[in-house]
């Protein structure tokens, strides 16, 4: 399995379990309050991919803890890009 595609899976399953879990809430929120505003299943989880992606990349490359403000922030302002 490339690289890519491991980590394009552990961000997925990392949905999977936030949704299953409901940790944050946030998450499970955001994809059936997309999912109401007409996107499916796979776009909205894309989203919000990108949304944990970011959150990933600064935990890996700046060494910071996870920042769950920002990423529910982030969450909040789907479609909208994350900032």
């Amino acid at each position: 399995m490339e690289e890519n595609e491991y980590m394009k899976n552990a961000i997925f399953d990392t949905i999977e379990n936030q949704i299953r879990q409901n940790d944050p809430p946030q998450t499970k929120k955001t994809l059936e309050r997309l999912k109401k505003e007409g996107y499916d299943d796979f776009n909205a989880k894309n989203m919000i991919a990108h949304c944990l992606s970011l959150e990933f990349y600064d935990v890996i490359k700046n060494k910071n803890t996870f920042n769950l403000e920002r990423y529910v922030k982030n969450l909040d302002r789907l479609p909208k890009e994350p900032e």
